[in-house]
């Protein structure tokens, strides 16, 4: 599970980190260099108080005590989230599921649509539109509260196979009230691989790029499922 501190948010810290350390060994320079002037100059007879000295340059030791630890904690991160991305690379090859509407339509292959409604419904229908949002499919679903499964066999209205592609599902539902019922389904498809998203990294399934975090579960795909390590589409 990825965290919010992103890779890229990482990077950007680390900058300042080092930007900060330049910006102190600058002014520390400055406040040696301003000393060792004021000492050669100052008046035998009447010396300079080193107390205040001796408060600047512990101030500065506690600065850069401060920006050690900061730059301690950066490299911290920085293996944190490179381990996330490398660990990531274990869910390629497995069924992972994972919140969402989307399914990742293959010909050929049913799709075994899960879903959950949050109170018991009078009206229920599963709807399912293609990438241009026009509805292609719809069939009556399940009333009762909890979670059903219904499969679909990626046809249309009059039966006809659809094209692959990425297809929505939407459970619409209404109470007795005709007050919208809350609906969730979640989405199980095959990882093909991993990559990374303004420091954020993702699994992709099908055409699209899942968050790590996003993932709930993951299975080794069945043995009967055959060879092929793309999508599924399957939805849980």
């Amino acid at each position: 599970m990825v965290s919010d501190v992103t890779l890229s948010g990482q990077a950007q810290q680390a900058a300042q980190t080092q930007q900060q350390s330049v910006s102190l060994a600058e002014d520390f320079s400055q406040f040696l260099t301003l000393l060792t002037t004021q000492l050669q100059n100052q008046d035998p007879l009447s010396p300079l108080d080193s107390n205040e000295f001796t408060n600047q340059l512990v101030q500065f030791s506690q600065v850069e005590q401060g920006i050690n630890t900061n730059t301690k904690l950066d490299d911290l991160l920085s293996i944190q989230l490179n381990s996330a991305a490398t660990s990531a690379l274990g869910y390629v090859g497995l069924d992972v599921s994972y919140v969402s509407a989307e399914v990742s339509h293959q010909q050929g292959a049913d799709n075994t649509i899960r879903y959950s409604l949050a109170g018991p419904a009078t009206v229920a229908n599963i709807n399912i539109f293609n990438e241009e949002g026009n509805l292609v499919f719809s069939a009556p679903a399940e009333k009762d509260a909890g979670a059903h499964e219904f499969t679909w066999g990626g046809t249309d209205f009059l039966n006809n196979e659809l094209p692959d592609g990425t297809y929505v599902v939407r459970i619409d539902a209404l109470d007795n009230e005709e007050d919208p019922v809350d609906a969730t389904t979640v989405v199980q498809a095959r990882v093909k691989g991993v990559e990374q998203q303004n420091g954020i990294v993702y699994a992709l399934v099908g055409e699209r790029a899942v968050p790590i975090s996003d993932i709930l579960s993951a299975v080794e795909p069945p043995v009967e499922d055959g060879t092929d390590g793309g999508a599924d589409g399957t939805t849980i």
